[in-house]
């Protein structure tokens, strides 16, 4: 019989992980090339797995809601057209000594989902379904969980990194379940959330697992960099009458609807271009200064989720170019239609606020770049406008620029010079202009 392993495929630079929410093929079924076999979820994106080859799937070796890692055999299929290898039962050979055939007997066991209880963390750190499972069976106590050193993404414990303790373990006489050795990772004071009781009244709702990552992602994202904002106000008043000048011939000339939000894309990318230490990653001591511009724009989800789709190489596309980039990811967004890649790579971020009509905000880094850009609402306002003939008062379209970023690597003067140059671009938009 050929059977050929289906493992999970490299779905990002800093993907490592993917958790099972959902096989799309029984075991018995038959699985065409491309066809879809299985749904992962990544901390980036939910995404459907084609199958790499046709068969007949025989064998799944992750379940629903258990972790696999990049490379891991998650399937397995026959190409010989039949399904009898798959394992309904757990079967073992019984030696009936003397007497040369032997037997098979059929044993019940129970499934590892019938494990009576798994470790739950009282500390802050995300443990994986499958590793809080193997914990429990094996009898792992908190503070032992807790003292292995992980070797995945953000410190998280893997399957290889718990067996390896656990066979370690088996090693020694008796198990210290107090390390009272120093670990080579420095121990971090994280504060206790404070307990929080629900009244009869009050209706408790459980964090879908995007909502989940969202909220590891920006724990993480202020622990790791010390976060600074700087604030600068923008007159956009030419900007705003260009776009009310052209939009109606821009959407009868391309088909798309040009927004604010390319505009400002535009001119972020060309402040990078000023400012291209904007546009780096810290890795431990070094710093990784990014060739290619990918901006992200963070995107509001009906659910009320959010995601941060890339525009690759932005200071690669006009304005039109970044108009249809924007207006594809948003609605591929909205829909759930986005793929792994539209949401890697990227090397900075913007926020609109100001669609929610807030004027400005103070953004959290999208890790692991090293700022972040919050647009405010334009708004209509008195301003004193200065002309050779003296002094007045004028009504003037205004925003503000909320820039947050990495105090580690990216001082004030960098960081105010940065928006201020992003709000001179905008300020300066030619009213003439041609798209």
């Amino acid at each position: 019989m050929a059977e050929i392993e289906i493992r999970l495929p490299k779905m990002g630079e800093s993907v490592t992980e993917a958790t099972i929410t959902n096989w799309l093929k029984n075991i018995g079924d038959s699985v065409a090339m491309d066809e879809p076999l299985v749904e992962v979820a990544t901390d980036k994106v939910d995404n459907e797995l084609p199958s790499e080859a046709a068969g007949i799937l025989i064998k799944q070796l992750f379940q629903k809601d258990e972790v696999a890692q990049v490379g891991d055999v998650i399937a397995i299929l026959s190409t010989d057209g039949s399904d009898s290898a798959a394992p309904k039962e757990n079967t073992q050979t019984i030696d009936k000594g003397p007497v040369n055939a032997k037997e098979t007997a059929t044993i019940n066991t129970p499934v590892a989902s019938a494990v009576p209880t798994t470790v739950v963390s009282s500390s802050n750190r995300f443990y994986s379904p499958l590793v809080k499972s193997i914990a429990s069976q094996e009898g792992l106590s908190q503070a032992e969980l807790d003292s292995i050193l992980g070797t995945g993404s953000e410190g998280r414990v893997t399957k290889k990194d718990i067996l390896a303790h656990i066979s370690g373990r088996s090693n020694q006489a008796a198990v210290v379940e107090t390390p009272t050795v120093a670990t080579p990772k420095p121990i971090e004071q994280k504060p206790t959330p404070v307990p929080v009781l629900a009244s009869g009244t009050d209706e408790i709702i459980e964090m879908d697992r995007m909502r989940k990552l969202i909220a590891d992602h920006m724990v993480m994202s202020k622990s790791v960099s010390p976060h600074v904002t700087s604030f600068v106000e923008a007159d956009v008043t030419n900007l705003v009458h260009w776009r009310n000048k052209v939009k109606k011939e821009f959407s009868a000339r391309e088909g798309e609807n040009i927004t604010f939000t390319p505009i400002f894309i535009e001119a972020v990318v060309r402040a990078i271009q000023d400012f291209p230490m904007i546009n780096v990653s810290v890795n431990g001591t070094t710093i990784i200064k990014k060739k290619d511009i990918n901006v992200g724009m963070a995107t509001a989800l009906p659910s009320g989720n959010l995601i941060v789709p890339v525009i690759k190489n932005a200071d690669r596309l006009n304005l039109v170019g970044l108009t249809k980039a924007v207006n594809q990811l948003a609605n591929n967004a909205r829909n759930n239609k986005l793929k792994p890649e539209d949401i890697q790579g990227g090397t900075y971020t913007i926020t609109n606020v100001g669609t929610f009509g807030n004027v400005m905000g103070t953004p959290i880094i999208n890790q692991p770049q090293v700022a972040i850009l919050a647009l405010g609402a334009i708004r209509k306002v008195p301003a004193v406008i200065e002309t050779p003939d003296g002094d007045f008062i004028g009504i003037r379209q205004k925003m503000y620029l909320s820039h947050s970023y990495d105090h580690r690597v990216v001082d004030g003067a960098l960081g105010g010079q940065f928006v201020r140059r992003v709000a001179d671009y905008l300020e300066q938009f030619d009213i003439d202009r041609k798209f």
